[in-house]
């Protein structure tokens, strides 16, 4: 039974939809299966969808040409603090006990400095969300204020238990840019990713329109497939299934790859392109976002080979559209073929790189990425 502050969300018929093709004995083990992680994932969505209003008014009130131009990452500053800061108080309320591995400290909210900061994440925060959480150091960490809300998502991590995972604003150049950035949130229990949400509040909700619509967001629950429903506040927003691309060969297959080329490799993307006689032009987004483009069929594959030998990826970066992909019938992996361990703390360190596609073209695309990495040293 969800408390009374979650909007109840309209799974169960979707859901039943999705889970046909997998084989049940019976109605009970459907019903048992819609259960799992209800709440969890109507207060995941209710999360995402209120952070990623904040990202939309920060977008609409801070960002100007002038900071374009200057390079000001100030209101990114404030849009990630101030959408970790809402998950972290909506989390909290519904599940007190789980601890948050975030991105973001209140470190530079704190004290005198920080004071301009911490009220204009508080005013939008506040303003989003109905409450009045105080941006007064005098009260922490006594009240649930600001600051205490932020510092939640300060958990290692770790293969026991249960604990939620967050990146605020992934592609904060795309944010800046007004292109794709997610706001992503995932639920790991004993180092399994069991939910996982993204919120893409400027991606096309059909690709076939990219003037149209914008706004949406993908969940899926282990077991239960991955759905896409437009990113609103409407607690009765329609949610469809998505699946992944059926393409029989990789010479049809489209990359999904970064827009900044810090992210990874571009330059070994086409020789793999190459490789699987790859030709039509590659989709460049920021964020999970391309996660969920692959989820959905929008792209066929997606790479992210690692820039340097010492870059270790985080978990944040990765645990939503980890299990999106899964559920939508495709699958991850990093370059030598291993699956992202979600288990060791706040990193990624026991994988290198990240690959994601179409379950039917997989295989071929592993062999293309390690003969590639292989040819390079």
């Amino acid at each position: 039974m969800l408390v009374r502050a979650v909007r109840s969300q309209p799974t169960p018929t979707i859901a039943l939809c999705s889970l046909q093709y997998r084989p049940l004995t019976s109605v009970r083990n459907i019903s048992t299966r819609l259960e799992y992680l209800a709440k969890e994932r109507a207060v995941a969505i209710e999360a995402v969808e209120r952070a990623s209003q904040v990202c939309q008014a920060v977008f609409k009130r801070l960002i100007t040409a002038e900071t374009l131009t200057k390079k000001d990452k100030s209101p990114v500053t404030v849009a990630d603090f101030g959408a970790q800061a809402v998950v972290n108080h909506i989390l909290e309320r519904h599940f007190p006990d789980d601890p948050v591995v975030g991105e973001e400290d209140s470190k530079d909210l704190q004290g005198e400095d920080g004071r301009v900061l911490r009220e204009k994440v508080t005013e939008l925060v506040n303003a989003t969300t109905g409450d009045a959480m105080s941006s007064d150091e005098a009260s922490y960490p006594m009240r649930p204020d600001i600051l205490r809300a932020i510092d939640r998502g300060q958990y290692a991590g770790g293969p026991q238990g249960r604990h939620w995972t967050l990146d605020p604003i992934d592609g904060t150049k795309g944010f800046l840019r007004g292109e794709q950035f997610a706001v992503c949130l995932a639920l790991i229990i004993d180092g399994q990713v069991e939910l996982g949400v993204v919120g893409c509040p400027n991606l096309p909700y059909d690709m076939s329109k990219p003037d149209g619509e914008r706004g949406v967001l993908m969940v899926a629950v282990k077991g239960q497939g991955a759905f896409q429903r437009k990113l609103s506040t409407n607690s009765l927003e329609k949610e469809t299934p998505v699946y992944v691309s059926r393409v029989q060969s990789t010479a049809d297959a489209v990359f999904c790859e970064s827009v900044e080329a810090q992210h990874s490799d571009h330059s070994s993307n086409f020789i793999i392109a190459q490789l699987l006689g790859i030709t039509k032009p590659s989709v460049r987004m920021d964020s999970q976002c391309k996660y969920a483009s692959v989820a959905r069929g929008d792209a066929e594959i997606y790479l992210r080979l690692p820039v340097s030998e010492t870059y270790v990826e985080k978990i944040w970066d990765h645990a939503s559209g980890n299990i999106i992909i899964h559920e939508a019938g495709g699958r991850v992996s990093d370059i030598n073929g291993k699956p992202l361990d979600f288990s060791i703390g706040r990193t990624l360190s026991a994988n290198k790189g990240v690959v994601a596609a179409s379950a039917k073209i997989f295989d071929e695309v592993i062999s293309a990425v390690q003969t590639t990495l292989k040819n390079a040293k």
